[in-house]
């Protein structure tokens, strides 16, 4: 069974979040917007965030969301 970008609980899906308001805030866009970006324009929330819960989880906000925003430009993910 393929679990890469599976949401297991509660805890992993309040980093998702985390995520795509601290990216959005940064941005100064809207949560709907890097949402979209993160899912209908590239595999960031299922093929980055969701399986690299365990380690990004560990880091400080400001490296979170600097280390998605540098992810974002490599893939060419435009908002």
């Amino acid at each position: 069974m393929d679990t890469i970008g599976t949401i297991h609980n509660s805890k992993e899906l309040e980093f998702v979040v985390f995520c795509v308001e601290n990216v959005a805030a940064k941005l100064g866009v809207s949560a709907e917007e890097i949402y979209k970006a993160f899912t209908d324009k590239s595999d960031i929330l299922n093929g980055y965030i969701v399986p690299e819960y365990e380690i990004l989880h560990t880091q400080s906000r400001e490296y979170i969301v600097n280390d998605i925003i540098e992810l974002m430009q490599e893939r060419g993910v435009t908002i």
